[in-house]
């Protein structure tokens, strides 16, 4: 007997158009985004009232389209705009229309306030869903590198710009010795004293406001580190100069791309990449984030303090504990986070190896409590050899780097597509946002077919 095949027919018409809802599933991600999105206010978007100019894409439309599409790993506008063609799931979103990629791009830079609102709405929704514990929660926090819209190539150092700008100097006047004088001997072809004296002062121009960005940086880091050692309680030697006038590293570096993002340490400390620090405080219960931020500095070890605050308590209620790396610890940042009643800081002090002897698999009672005016370091040290702070901490690792692990593996966000620390920390909000959203899908579906079996 001959095999047996299906029958493709590519050239006959449909008889019927095709309903999009009947080529997804019903428990497909593209519904969920859409019924969420359609329950959320929408009065922070940005639209033309005046209602001039072309028609415009729905706000729920364009901010249901930036979601699905980061949830699923689709960041680059014009990739986006593609997908409304080529995606089944995208294109049933928009049901068959094509927002270009400008649109896309504008309304995602222009809406701030909507996304942040939305991002506490999601959360809101899930409280009242009893997907998020309420009040005492346990948060685990810490942050990762994302590479920033520019290359580490284009990022120039103190001490390189200095010597540029003499070799520049020097180039401009040879330029103008020889228009002096006259000299014969032509430039290429398509070159001119004038354009390149031009390009020239141009190019030094830059070199000279590199310069400046990277002193006003340092002046900036001497300042916080004198603020520092007064926090911990140190003796700041030397008189407060006004303005501070600190020498910058020849090492300190400016990217003419992207000037606010830094060069960072990446991976485990064996590279450099131009980069941003994408912090991020997820729920240990639920791991769900509850709040996003993006700083430039290169470490944590200032951030314990501003991303605790960067929790919504008013959504989520009081913060029980903070669940925190070595790199976060600081005496005068746990200081901080506990003061007046604040949450528990559990930080390690110390690096510390994932593998366990046999001796820390041995039950043991509370070690002493440290003597009354021990210092944060020796307090932190006993906390996190209780049985409670044990148990506490070791869900660290298994809530909040997982988390990295879905957004740079699953969902493919290893690069900001947007410039500048301030839209980082917009684009960085969009994507947390449509984590949230992705998690909720999977609690919901895990739900439902626990009640159905």
């Amino acid at each position: 007997m001959p095999a047996r095949f299906v029958n493709i027919d590519r050239n006959t018409p449909l008889l019927l158009p095709p309903d999009l809802r009947d080529w997804l599933p019903e428990d497909h991600l593209a519904h969920y985004v859409i019924e969420v999105v359609d329950g959320l206010d929408l009065r922070q978007v940005q639209v033309n009232e005046r209602g001039t100019g072309d028609e415009q894409f729905p706000p729920r439309l364009m901010l249901a389209l930036l979601i699905y599409c980061y949830a699923t790993g689709t960041f680059s506008s014009r990739q986006i705009e593609r997908a409304t063609y080529g995606d089944v799931a995208v294109r049933y979103l928009c049901a068959d229309t094509h927002p270009d990629h400008d649109t896309i791009c504008t309304f995602r830079r222009q809406n701030r306030p909507l996304l942040e609102e939305s991002f506490l709405r999601v959360l809101e929704m899930a409280r009242e869903l009893k997907f998020l514990k309420v009040g005492q929660i346990t948060v685990a926090a810490d942050g990762t590198k994302v590479l920033a819209q520019a290359s580490k190539h284009a990022a120039v150092s103190y001490e390189r710009a200095g010597e540029l700008i003499l070799q520049l100097q020097a180039e401009v006047k040879q330029l103008l010795d020889k228009a002096e004088k006259a000299d014969s001997t032509p430039l290429a072809d398509g070159l001119t004293i004038p354009a390149e004296l031009a390009r020239r002062a141009q190019r030094k121009a830059t070199l000279e406001k590199a310069r400046v960005v990277i002193e006003e940086r340092a002046r900036a880091r001497a300042q916080a580190e004198r603020a520092a050692k007064r926090a911990r309680g140190e003796r700041v030697r030397g008189r407060e100069p006004q303005p501070p006038d600190p020498t910058p590293q020849g090492s300190d570096q400016y990217n003419f791309t992207d000037p606010q993002s830094r060069i960072m340490k990446a991976g485990n400390g064996n590279h450099f990449e131009q980069a941003y620090n994408a912090q991020a405080a997820v729920e240990v219960e639920s791991r769900l984030i509850v709040a996003p931020r993006v700083t430039d500095a290169p470490n944590d070890k200032q951030q314990l303090a501003p991303t605790t605050a960067a929790i919504p308590v008013r959504v989520v209620g009081a913060v029980g504990a903070v669940l925190v790396d070595s790199g976060f610890f600081s005496e005068a940042a746990v200081k901080a986070v506990e003061r007046d009643g604040g949450p528990t800081v559990y930080a390690a002090v110390e690096k510390t190896g994932h593998h366990r002897t046999v001796q820390d698999l041995e039950r043991r009672e509370d070690p002493e409590p440290p003597a009354a005016g021990a210092s944060v370091a020796e307090v932190m040290r006993h906390r996190l050899r209780t049985v409670v702070g044990k148990k506490l901490y070791r869900l660290r690792q298994q809530t909040v780097e997982p988390v990295f692990g879905i957004i740079k593996e699953a969902m493919g966000f290893r690069r900001f597509s947007l410039r500048g620390l301030a839209k980082a920390g917009l684009e960085w909000t969009l994507v947390c946002l449509a984590y949230n959203l992705r998690r909720l899908h999977r609690l919901a579906r895990v739900e439902k077919a626990m009640a159905v079996g």
